[in-house]
């Protein structure tokens, strides 16, 4: 057809135009079932034909078209030439005419295509599609996507897809997605809607066409494009949207399609790719509202279901978020846009929650304002109250937070211009009105609003203070907290109104806003503790904040009694603005603000003073009424004249609250009283003194707590008026001394502490020696001896510590040292105390003994003052802020006194306390001593004294007590600030030393007894449950155990655990010196630098915080630091991490693997081995926690390790010396080792660096080959030996519990493959070469000889046969040795799963091998065959594995190997033939055919068989010969003669089963003459020896059997020629056969011969007995059957007779009673037989009760037969 059209193009119009004449006369003149062929020539012609100008021609083709149109419309089964209209389409030199009519006909042609040929070619239309005009688009995409319809629904087939796939990422695979795209979008439109959701009304109609598309053919037509796009294998982004739209779809088989392709191929889609998202985003906006769209053309938005979907995309994509104006357009379509919903409206408030979260500033600056906008009209209008609104709500107000945090200026923008704070009062209102569900989201909104009003005008900040305050009382406690968190996160701490909030705060019933407001003032306790030392806190002015607080509440300022009135605030709220107002008193104090006078009724102390006395009425807390006096109290501290001339007036206010229930406003207000005395006249300071006094000794009973105030108040008043001039007399004085006195001998240790402190306040003015008690000559402290002495020994610690301060007060002005000297033995009574708190009261009253304290008498009585830790800061700040020069005044104090007083407490210090035997002294000395260095550390003396204090204190780093330790390291550094430069050179020193463990004790304690060793519980029990802790118990316990010597190894144990204690110690000390040492330490960092990085990993908790204080203060750079010392560190954690110390083992594991992570290899290259031994021997310990720190490391280093041996994160010579120093370490020591931990790592270690190796192996491969000999070895051999040993017992025992071996084994090696050590192997596979193979190959062979263990055998051999498919040809050198070696473990192994293994890997190796290698192998397992069971095994392998895996080779030794696999076919084990049989069904097509071409070699093979000396060789050939025999049957001719010659020559063997084997009835015709020949002559050599005769008759027993063999062997092959042979033979050689039987029974041959003769017989029977049974009449064979019975059975009776043989008996007996069944069964033979008798006689003999009873069953036979021929002749 072609030439023809092409024939026809050349010639002119006028031809052309009688051609088309003459093909409409043939078109008009043809019959319908001839038109297609011609339809084929003439339609392409005419179309074609079309491309001419002429109007004739034109006209001529219409023509023709018309009438085709016409008569094909109604016959749908004639074809049109498709293939030639769509050539003559995609012509480059069509005409759009031509092009135009083929479209038509094409489609046309195309319907009338049969199923697959639609299929088949549909995807070749859409092939340059993208060029032609869209008319043609439309068109062939419908057609396309009609078939896709039709054939695509269900599946797609593989070669349609791919013809698909082709096009996938061309401009003509977008025309066809597009189209998908609108198909799925396409719904069938209800009545009066222009086009469905999503498209166009142009796209709706390409979709459709002229025909609406609905039902379940728009339902295909989905289904089959959804499965041709996922057969497109196209990219995620570009499918994505068509998923999206069909898991939208209205019918459920479209969406739930559309799912599952959701979920399977499109779950890793980029949300960000900006194509994407814009496509997206046309498909939820459309463009229905661009005017300048044509109308047909604009886009309708798609349904709300997709756009639910769509906004869930939206909402986890970054992209989405900054597409302004899609953003816009999409929110507010969500929100406002025609047909939204409750769901749109949510999640369109949700996206612009993410918008505001993720948009870039420049985008949000676009949509923020337009966005916010429409979120305050939403929540504007009228909403019921559903959930679905609420959800709406929630996130608006999220977005409005969001937007406030990220944009605050648009918010100061809108609003601040106006001066409005509409936004907040909004928000604020919304927090009161709310559902509750909202109110979380509203708070959090709220909460960000206040950034955006962060400096606001003043107009604004005053109406959002209003608004604040406001909001701070309502009942919601929402709005109060968002109010309060305005007010602390807006407003400074200097802001008046926003602390004022705070205060009203502070008593809130929430925690969470209690705490805000604190935190707001500044009043939480770790911001009271900071706000000490940080000065630049700006608080409010004292006068604004109290204008403030009065302008709120004018009520403060009323002069009327306030103890009557009632209480402002609630009693919280007054003590937080309290203790604000001191704070600002406070810092306008330090600024030096009080410039003008303070005494004035307007000055702002004056107003404080009244809110305090305000806060005093009764309505209070105790709390509130201690707060406010001690805040009076600090304001008399600084304004003394102040507040004594205010209170002088107010005295009456005063006393009664000296009965306040809480002592500290009795305290507070004594110090008052003590204050105002000084703005007393004498008389009435008398006066108030006798009245106060009159409290404490009246007759009447007062309550305790008013007796407690009138001692604290005597005692401050007393002393103030002491003060010079004196304002009492001497006498006065005496009477308030005495009834102190009296007090404190009479009372309870409470009021008489409180007396005896009021003694000590008295003292601090002036001596009391001078005063006698009762004319007595001895002093006060005298007197008052032994009752003092006993309230110390009490249990009341407060009292005991106020005993002893003013025992201290009280020696300040003493002038006898007697007195002094008193005092000093009450307070060293305390030194074996173990209450802190009374030690360190000790220590003050020491210090105020020895003098020289920082504080001063006006200091104690006019102040808060409580002790001189909290006024030094000792413990609490820094050591250089602690310590301060002396400021007690020097007038009064007796040098002598003072000077013997310090003598003797320096020698209770250093002689008795710090280098006591007893702890508890030690603990006591300790206090004390740190308390003089801290109070009295200027003092000259103490400055004599340092080194001795040094020393000491060196000492005491090592005890037990924390106490003790800690204070000794801290009295160091105190040592250290008040030394000069040697001191402080030779403390640094001593404390190196200490750390480093270098250091000694300069002084021992001598142990006592009772002398504390260890701590309780330290060391365990005794055996009888006592404890074990002084020295006398140790040695008592060491003399029980009967070794002496054993105290001294707790000695060594007590040291170390005291050596322990002086580093930690002595860390404490030196953290604080560091700081000032500065560059005095540098030439000790290098020894201290390595210990301090271990000790940060002890495991003692206390070790680790004090190491690290030091760090913290000796290194500013830590990483710069190790990196500068870092081969010191490691040289000492491994030394450290073999010590045997199990601390400094667990600390130098844990360091070392924290110090080498992230290291390069130049740093640990060097270390790296060490490191590992240390790991894997700490992973080995004897304590578990080594051992897990061991585990840290190991995983440390084995980080490190890959990381170096990854040549794409190191070098790749740093990646190979790593494994060359890690992978034979690993490889030696590691997993060979005993320890299943260090194994386990050691194989991950391995598999690790072999992966890293595999996987960039071009490069990293070079790290690991030189290692893949000893890698592979060891791998190959741990599949065995780290295996389950539990798997080993289960094999043996397999069998008792009914477990197969092989599958047993099968299970083994398939856990052996799946293990860490194969994969090694395969990752080590990955990077063979032909060098490496010198060394691996080698190594191969040695473990084929010598490796064990079935994994390892079965590994070996599949390792080989990766790697010889991995090399290929680089193997060919050493094909010769493995074959060898391989071939030879085939035959070795008994286990059947290592034998397929090796012979597999045989098989590979025999692909590469050369021919000479080759043929013998082959040709040595063919031969293979004729050895035992083992070797017969093996030759079925391994010719299973050549037939699988080397078929190539073996195809060229099929002479060979064929006959092997054909006769071994027929072995008797069954499990060997089965293995032949499937080997002969793989490699024989047709049985026949194979055996005809191989059929020389098979009869040469079966011969040399035959002649073997294996039976079982001989039995199998049997077998081959009778099946070679049936499937060729007459082919066999040319080699019958061999085979018989073959077969006669085995005669003297077991040739009877060969004959049964061969099965065939021609075979006795043959064979039997031979066999008759045979027997004749052996019969007649045997009866010539009589002697046998007369031997068998004397003793029955037989003497000749050997020489006899032949003969019953030949009766045996009689017997099996019986057995296969046809009756008609048998009939026409009785007579030999019944001469050999007779002849065989003569008495000169054997019972053996005879035993032979009897199963031929009954075999002849047998044969007959059938014959018999299945035809009766048949007198065929009756004449053989009667000279059978007659001739044989009398010899048969004589056998029994003779032959004395139970054997013989009963197999003659069986043989007689067969052929007496036969003979009765012959019709014919009823002829009497003369045997019943001599049968009667041998029966009644007969000892055989089997031979007996089938004796009888003859003997009833033969009666039977006598009865018949009776009854016959009497018939007669």
């Amino acid at each position: 057809m072609t030439d023809s059209v092409s024939a026809a193009a050349a010639p002119s119009d006028v031809e052309r135009e009688d051609m088309l004449d003459r093909m409409l006369t043939r078109l008009a003149l043809a019959d319908d079932d001839k038109l297609e062929p011609l339809l084929a020539k003439i339609l392409p012609y005419s179309i074609s034909s079309l491309a001419s100008p002429s109007p004739s021609i034109r006209k001529s083709v219409l023509e023709i078209l018309s009438h085709v149109n016409k008569r094909v419309k109604n016959h749908p089964d004639i074809a049109l030439p498709f293939l030639d209209l769509w050539r003559i389409y995609n012509e480059n030199n069509a005409s759009p005419m031509v092009r135009n009519f083929c479209i038509v006909y094409i489609q046309m042609s195309f319907e009338r295509l049969d199923g697959e040929d639609k299929a088949a070619r549909a995807p070749d239309l859409l092939v340059n599609i993208a060029k032609g005009p869209p008319q043609h688009q439309e068109i062939i995409l419908r057609i396309v996507a009609q078939v896709i319809g039709e054939n695509c629904s269900s599946q797609v087939n593989e070669k349609v897809g791919a013809m698909y796939r082709a096009i996938g990422n061309s401009e003509d695979g977008q025309v066809f997605l597009e189209f998908c795209l609108h198909t799925l979008l396409y719904q069938p439109p209800s009545p009066g809607n222009g086009c469905p959701a999503g498209l166009s009304i142009a796209q709706s109609d390409r979709v459709t066409g002229k025909l609406p598309l609905k039902g379940d053919m728009l339902m295909l037509r989905k289904l089959g494009m959804l499965n041709v796009i996922e057969a497109m294998q196209l990219a995620t982004e570009l499918v994505y949207p068509l998923y999206l739209v069909a898991a939208s779809d209205s019918q459920e088989p479209v969406s739930k399609r559309g799912e599952e392709l959701l979920k399977r191929k499109a779950a890793g889609v980029n949300m960000d790719d900006t194509t994407l998202i814009q496509r997206l985003f046309t498909l939820f906006n459309g463009n229905i509202g661009v005017e300048s769209i044509a109308a047909d053309c604009r886009v309708t938005p798609v349904n709300v279901s997709m756009r639910v979907r769509l906004m869930y995309v939206f909402c986890r994509s970054v992209t989405a978020v900054n597409s302004f104006p899609s953003t816009l357009q999409c929110i507010f379509g969500c929100i406002y846009g025609n047909g939204t919903t409750s769901r749109l409206k949510q999640l369109g408030m949700e996206f612009s929650v993410w918008v505001f979260k993720h948009a870039v500033m420049d985008q949000l600056k676009l949509m923020g304002p337009v966005i916010l906008s429409g979120i305050l009209r939403s929540l504007d209008g009228p909403n019921a109250e559903t959930e679905a609104t609420k959800h709406v709500k929630t996130f608006a107000y999220q977005a409005i937070g969001l937007l406030a945090s990220r944009m605050p200026h648009l918010f100061r923008q809108v609003f601040f211009t106006l001066e409005k704070i509409d936004m907040a009062l909004r928000l604020f209102t919304a927090l009161k009105l709310e559902d509750q569900s909202l109110h979380l989201t509203i708070q959090d909104s709220v909460t960000s609003l206040a950034i955006a009003y962060k400096g606001a005008p003043t107009a604004v900040l005053k109406d959002i203070e209003e608004l604040l305050l406001e909001n701070s009382l309502v009942a919601q406690s929402d709005v109060r907290f968002c109010a309060m968190r305005w007010a602390t996160s807006l407003f400074d701490l200097n802001h008046c109104p926003s602390r004022y909030i705070c205060i009203l705060g502070a008593a809130d019933s929430k925690i969470d806003i209690r705490e805000m407001a604190l935190e707001g003032l500044n009043l939480m306790k770790d911001q009271e503790q900071t706000s000490g030392v940080n000065t630049d806190l700006k608080y409010p002015d004292l006068t604004m904040m109290l204008d403030y607080i009065c302008n709120q509440q004018p009520k403060l300022l009323d002069s009327a009694e306030q103890s009557e009135g009632m209480l402002v605030f609630p009693s919280k709220a007054y003590i937080v603005m309290i203790k604000f107002l001191m704070k600002c008193f406070e810092a306008d104090f330090r600024s030096s603000k009080f410039s003008f006078p303070v005494d004035t009724s307007s000055s702002p102390v004056v107003k404080l003073c009244s809110i305090l006395e305000h806060a005093m009425a009764c309505e209070g807390s105790a709390e509130l009424h201690a707060t406010a006096s001690k805040a009076l109290v600090e304001i008399g501290a600084h304004f003394p004249e102040l507040v004594a001339t205010r209170y002088a007036e107010r005295l009456s206010w005063l006393k009664p609250l000296l009965g306040h229930i809480d002592s500290g406003t009795r305290e507070s207000v004594s110090r008052l009283l003590g204050i105002a005395c000084s703005a007393l006249p004498t008389s009435a300071v008398c006066t108030l003194l006798s009245d106060v006094l009159s409290r404490i000794g009246g007759s009447h009973m007062l309550r305790f707590e008013s007796r407690h105030g009138a001692l604290c108040a005597i005692g401050y008043m007393t002393a103030e008026c002491m003060k010079e001039p004196s304002k009492i007399s001497e006498e006065h004085l005496k009477v308030v001394v005495n009834t102190l006195v009296q007090v404190v001998e009479s009372e309870n240790s409470e009021l008489a502490s409180v007396a005896m402190e009021a003694l000590g306040h008295i003292g601090l003015r002036c001596s009391l020696s001078s005063f006698k008690q009762n004319s007595l000559p001895a002093g006060i402290l005298t007197v008052l001896h032994q009752k003092l002495n006993k309230l110390l020994s009490g249990d009341d610690i407060k009292s005991i510590q106020k005993i002893l301060i003013s025992l201290g007060h009280i020696s300040v002005k003493e002038t006898s040292f007697e007195h002094v000297n008193c005092a000093l033995d009450l307070i060293f009574s305390l030194c074996r105390s173990k209450v802190e708190d009374i030690l360190f009261a000790s220590g003050e009253a020491l210090s105020f003994i020895w003098g020289g304290v920082s504080v001063t008498a006006d200091m104690i009585l006019k102040s808060n003052y409580s002790s001189l830790s909290k006024v030094s800061g000792y413990l609490t700040s820094e050591i250089s802020s602690s310590i301060t020069g002396s400021r007690t005044s020097q007038n009064g104090i007796d040098i002598e006194s003072r000077t013997r007083a310090q003598e003797v407490i320096t020698k209770k210090l250093f002689d008795v306390l710090l280098y006591s035997s007893r702890k508890e002294e030690r603990c006591a000395g300790t206090v004390w001593l740190v308390s003089l260095l801290m109070y009295c550390g200027h003092h000259p003396k103490i400055q004599q004294l340092l080194p001795e204090i040094q020393e000491a204190f060196s000492h005491l780093l090592g005890e037990q007590n924390d106490l003790t330790q800690e204070l000794a390291s801290q009295g160091m550094s105190i040592v250290y600030e008040l030394g000069d430069s040697s001191m402080k050179e030779s403390l640094v020193n001593a404390l190196v030393s200490t750390l480093t463990g270098s250091g000694k004790r300069k002084r021992a304690i001598k142990l006592m007894d009772d002398s504390e060793v260890f701590q309780e519980g330290a060391i365990g029990e005794t055996l009888s449950g006592g404890k074990l802790s002084t020295y006398k118990e140790l040695c008592s316990l060491a003399n029980e155990m009967g070794q002496p010597d054993l105290i001294y190894r707790f000695m060594d144990l007590a040291n170390y655990q005291a050596s322990l204690n002086s580093k930690r110690g002595a860390a404490f000390g030196f953290s604080k010196i560091a700081k000032q040492a500065g560059d005095a330490l540098k030439p000790y960092m290098r020894p201290l630098i390595p210990r301090l990085v271990r000790y940060q990993y002890d495991p003692d908790k206390n070790v680790q915080d004090a190491m690290g204080h030091i760090w913290k203060s000796i290194v500013a750079e830590p990483k710069k630091t190790v990196d500068e010392y870092f081969d010191s560190i490691v040289d000492d954690l491994l030394a450290q991490s073999g010590s045997r110390l199990w601390r400094s083992r667990e600390a130098s594991c844990l360091a070392l693997a924290d110090i080498i992570q992230g290291r390069k290899f130049s740093q640990v290259s060097k270390h790296l081995k060490s490191i590992w031994t240390a790991a894997f021997r700490a992973m080995d310990d004897i304590k578990e926690t080594v051992r897990n720190s061991g585990d840290s490391l190991c995983r440390a280093v084995s980080s490190v390790t890959t990381r170096l041996c990854d040549i794409s994160l190191s070098s790749a010579s740093d990646a190979s010396e790593t494994m060359n120093i890690v992978l034979p370490f690993l490889l030696v020591e590691g997993i060979v080792s005993k320890v299943s931990s260090i194994q386990k790592a050691s194989i991950t270690m391995v598999m690790k660096l072999a992966k890293v190796s595999g996987q960039l192996r071009v490069n990293a491969g070079i790290a690991i080959r030189p290692h893949l000999p000893e890698l592979v070895s060891c791998m190959l051999e741990c599949l065995s030996s780290l295996e389950d040993q539990r798997l080993n017992y289960v094999e043996l025992h397999a069998a008792n519990v009914g477990i197969q071996t092989e599958k047993l084994e099968s299970l083994r090696i398939a856990v052996s493959k799946d293990s860490p050590m194969w994969e090694t192997l395969d990752l080590c596979i990955n990077v063979v070469d032909k060098k490496s193979l010198d060394l691996l190959v080698p190594r191969l062979a040695q473990l084929i000889r010598s490796g064990v263990g079935l994994n390892t055998r079965v590994g070996i051999a599949s390792f080989i046969t990766l790697l010889v498919e991995k090399v290929a040809s680089d193997i060919k050198t050493f094909t010769g040795t493995l074959l060898k070696l391989v071939y030879n473990a085939v035959l070795e192994e008994k286990s059947g799963s290592v034998k397929r293994a090796f012979a597999a890997a045989c098989a590979v190796i025999l692909k590469r091998a050369t021919p000479s290698h080759a043929q013998k192998v082959i040709e040595d397992t063919a031969a293979l065959h004729l050895g035992e069971r083992n070797a017969q095994l093996s030759c079925a392998i391994l010719l299973k594995a050549y037939s699988s895996l080397a078929t190539d080779v073996l195809s060229g030794y099929h002479a060979v190997v064929v006959p092997v696999i054909f006769i071994s076919r027929f072995e008797d084990d069954k499990h060997i033939s089965t293995s032949f049989e499937d080997l002969w069904d793989e490699n024989s097509s047709s049985e026949r055919v194979t055996l005809q071409l191989y059929l020389a070699e098979i009869v040469v093979l079966l011969c040399d068989c035959l002649a073997s000396s294996s039976w079982a060789n001989k039995r199998k050939s049997a077998k081959a010969i009778r099946k070679l025999s049936e499937i060729l049957g007459e082919s066999l001719s040319p080699y019958h003669h061999n085979l018989l010659k073959c077969l006669l020559k085995e005669l003297p063997g077991r040739f009877w089963e060969v004959i049964r084997d061969f099965n065939h009835p021609d075979f006795f015709s043959h064979v039997f003459p031979m066999l008759y020949d045979v027997c004749t002559q052996s019969v007649a050599t045997k009866t010539m020896n009589s002697i046998s005769i007369i031997s068998v008759i004397e003793t029955g027993k037989d003497n000749m059997e050997d020489a006899s063999v032949p003969v019953n062997k030949v009766l045996d092959c009689v017997a099996s020629c019986v057995y296969v042979a046809h009756l008609q033979d048998i009939l026409k050689n009785s007579k030999k056969l019944i001469e050999v039987f007779s002849s065989s029974l003569s008495p000169g041959l054997n019972w053996p011969v005879k035993m032979s003769v009897f199963s031929s017989i009954r075999e002849l029977c047998s044969k007959f007995q059938h014959v018999v049974e299945g035809n009766p009449n048949s007198n065929e064979a009756t004449p053989l059957i009667f000279e059978l019975f007659h001739s044989l059975a009398p010899k048969i009776v004589e056998c029994i007779r003779v032959v004395k043989i139970s054997q013989v008996h009963i197999s003659a007996s069986e043989c007689l009673l067969e052929m007496s069944k036969l003979y009765r069964d012959t019709p014919t033979c009823m002829e009497d037989v003369e045997l019943k008798d001599e049968l009667v006689r041998l029966c009644e003999v007969e000892k055989s009760e089997q031979a007996k009873t089938l004796l009888g069953q003859c003997i009833t036979i033969l009666e039977d037969l006598k009865l018949k021929s009776s009854s016959t002749s009497g018939t007669v």
